[in-house]
């Protein structure tokens, strides 16, 4: 009797044993699926600010919507070198910290109704204000939904605060290329055609990145010229048309 009881008492503590640990496991299992869960909501939250997708970490920006060689450095991030050629554009609304040159025609694509589509390279700066600005709207919004182990319901833990600066700064660099697209009198293509290639490593750059620090940048992509953003065409004093005209006599 006694050994029958010992066996009774050994199977029940392994029964039990075994039943406390599977709850560890499924609990262990939920907060994994709960964190990897927040992660991606953080993820959502973030990438539904803008039309636009920045790949982590090659740098391309796609939209479904709508002349020296120089070398710069922000935060030890060094700027790809300016590409030789092409046309400096003139903005035609004020754009501070921004430059853009026109490549040349693109043969591959065209645009609506049949325009031509060109190719365009943008120097341009992300405000320092504006990041700030975006990753607080961010922060704001991911923490409404946010409930990682360990932590308060609605509460961002440090480890994912890199994450938020890092979409920041993604959006912050789109916001400024939809700006340059106005500023310099372009219009953008649909789909595949608007992708906008960031040279930098955004990874690179984030990993550098200061709170208050203003992002430089350089992109290409291609775009069609607004014909009802394009300057008015200046037009010739007299006395220079009447020289023109005796010239070609």
């Amino acid at each position: 009797r006694l050994t029958q009881t010992t066996e009774t008492i050994t199977e029940a503590k392994k029964a039990c044993q075994w039943h406390i640990g599977n709850k560890i496991k499924k609990r262990t299992k939920a907060k994994k699926m709960r964190l990897t869960t927040n992660i991606l909501l953080i993820a959502a939250l973030a990438q539904s600010c803008s039309a636009f997708t920045v790949p982590h970490p090659t740098g391309v920006v796609s939209t479904t919507s709508s002349p020296f060689v120089t070398s710069t450095k922000l935060n030890a991030v060094e700027l790809q070198a300016e590409p030789e050629g092409g046309d400096e554009i003139v903005q035609v609304s004020t754009m501070a910290e921004s430059r853009m040159k026109n490549m040349g025609l693109n043969d591959e694509i065209k645009g609506e109704d049949g325009a031509d589509v060109y190719n365009f390279w943008l120097q341009a700066e992300v405000d320092g204000s504006l990041i700030k600005e975006i990753r607080t709207q961010v922060t704001k919004d991911a923490s409404k939904k946010a409930n990682f182990p360990g932590f308060r319901k609605g509460q961002i833990p440090p480890y994912a605060m890199p994450q938020m600066t890092m979409f920041a700064i993604q959006e912050g660099v789109i916001k400024t290329c939809e700006a340059a697209v106005s500023a310099y009198g372009l219009k953008s293509l649909p789909g595949s055609d608007g992708e906008v290639n960031v040279n930098e490593d955004m990874q690179e750059v984030c990993n550098s990145y200061k709170a208050g620090d203003s992002v430089p940048f350089t992109a290409t992509f291609r775009a069609e010229i607004d014909p009802e953003k394009a300057p008015p065409a200046v037009e010739q004093p007299a006395e220079e048309q009447e020289e023109e005209a005796t010239a070609e006599a």
